[in-house]
């Protein structure tokens, strides 16, 4: 028997999930709370399953519901690129692209980046979140981001890993700290000093604590910043040392009293790939940023200047698009 699906039932069983609550998925959906039991109800009876665990605490979604979550993500992003795509029929209609990045490309290539490219694109925004790498490819596989930058290629069969950037964590220092003289240390034996770290917001920061923890170990933290560079001057106040992508310390280390060291460490080498589930099922505009960002890795530190004119030769058709494989 054939099985039909409605937008609205497809859209509210998403804001059910994401508020846990049927009363607020059925308020973001802008339906009564009857109407949208109703709809929950109904649905589940064509499917033959419950989708959510109801308690007085809530709803969760039952093994059934998490799969039906993924391919109503999935769908509702695809309205979303159809929207995208006919953006030069109807004025008014901009582009949205969602992107998830760890920390390293979120501070260090994503500012220059989309400055390059939004001002190449005034009619599409960006949608941009830092994640922990194993939270970006997760976050392309559901559908809940387009694009992911990431180091971590997962086990997804169905997803797409194209090479974009290698980048280095180490071990920031005062000049005169002890650990200073090491060409090269081990992370274990820096967690017996303080540390400087960024918030615990941050992707990177809950990577080193994770790493110390499968150490059996906790990072001493003495004080929580915003950003690399307050990183740094933190550490050359000798409030403690830090761990940091090399592209952040190379432009502090010249101007402060710092020095950086390698970890021998193997997870310290951070090889980034773009992560996306069908480069060619991408709207045209999201598949320029793609492509935009590939050639800023070859480029390395290009002008904003040179990005636009780069992007003008890099511009794909909305229609006929043929799949790069650079």
């Amino acid at each position: 028997m054939a099985m039909h699906f409605d937008f609205t039932d497809l859209q509210l069983v998403v804001n059910v999930a994401a508020a846990q609550s049927m009363t607020k998925g059925a308020e973001k959906s802008f339906l009564s709370l009857p109407a949208a039991s109703g709809r929950v109800k109904n649905l589940e009876q064509r499917l033959g399953a419950p989708l959510f665990f109801r308690t007085n605490q809530g709803v969760t979604l039952t093994p059934a519901g998490d799969a039906f979550l993924c391919h109503a993500r999935v769908v509702m992003r695809q309205l979303e690129h159809l929207r995208g795509d006919m953006q030069e029929f109807a004025s008014g209609i901009k582009g949205l692209v969602k992107v998830c990045a760890n920390t390293t490309a979120m501070n260090e290539f994503m500012p220059n980046l989309l400055a390059r490219y939004l001002a190449a694109h005034p009619d599409v925004n960006v949608e941009l979140r830092e994640r922990l790498s194993h939270q970006v490819v997760k976050a392309v596989a559901d559908g809940s981001a387009d694009i992911g930058i990431t180091a971590s290629t997962g086990r997804y069969s169905n997803l797409e890993f194209l090479p974009y950037r290698s980048d280095r964590l180490v071990l920031v220092t005062r000049h005169d700290h002890p650990l200073a003289t090491h060409s090269l240390v081990d992370f274990e034996s820096t967690l017996d000093h303080d540390y400087v770290g960024l918030s615990e917001s941050s992707a990177i920061h809950a990577f080193l604590v994770q790493a110390a923890d499968d150490l059996g170990r906790a990072l001493r933290f003495r004080v929580e910043v915003s950003n690399f560079e307050a990183v740094c001057r933190m550490i050359a106040a000798g409030v403690g040392l830090g761990v940091i992508p090399r592209t952040a310390a190379l432009r502090y280390v010249q101007d402060l009293p710092i020095c950086m060291i390698d970890l021998k460490n193997a997870w310290a080498m951070r090889r980034l790939h773009i992560c996306v589930r069908h480069l060619d099922r991408l709207p045209g505009f999201a598949q320029q940023l793609v492509a935009l960002m590939q050639q800023d890795a070859r480029e390395g530190n290009g002008s904003v200047a040179e990005g636009a004119a780069a992007l003008h030769d890099l511009a794909i058709p909305l229609f006929d698009v043929e799949k790069s494989n650079e």
